[in-house]
């Protein structure tokens, strides 16, 4: 996990538990409000989708883009964040 920021390493850190979606890397408070305004206001949620989306970081970074207006960066590194939490819980 070289190269991630301390706050996607926080987050594989430990279980998600009820975790706000902004604790998700490359998820701020603009990104974070455009999310929870969708319905998904958790990380459970986001986490949800990415599972549906079969962990397809091309599908879940367009999902993320239309959803709350992602760039190519914030999607990529919450895809990421994503992909390593399940690498090491489920």
């Amino acid at each position: 996990m070289s190269g991630t920021s301390q706050k996607h390493r926080n987050f594989v850190a430990e279980p998600m538990g009820d975790k706000p979606v902004t604790d998700l890397a490359g998820v701020g408070d603009v990104l974070g409000g455009r999310l929870k305004n969708a319905g998904f206001d958790k990380a459970f949620v986001v986490l949800g989708q990415f599972l549906v989306l079969k962990k397809n970081k091309e599908l879940f970074q367009e999902w993320m883009k239309d959803v709350c207006s992602a760039s190519s960066k914030q999607s990529s590194d919450c895809w990421q964040c994503l992909n390593d939490w399940c690498e090491e819980f489920l």
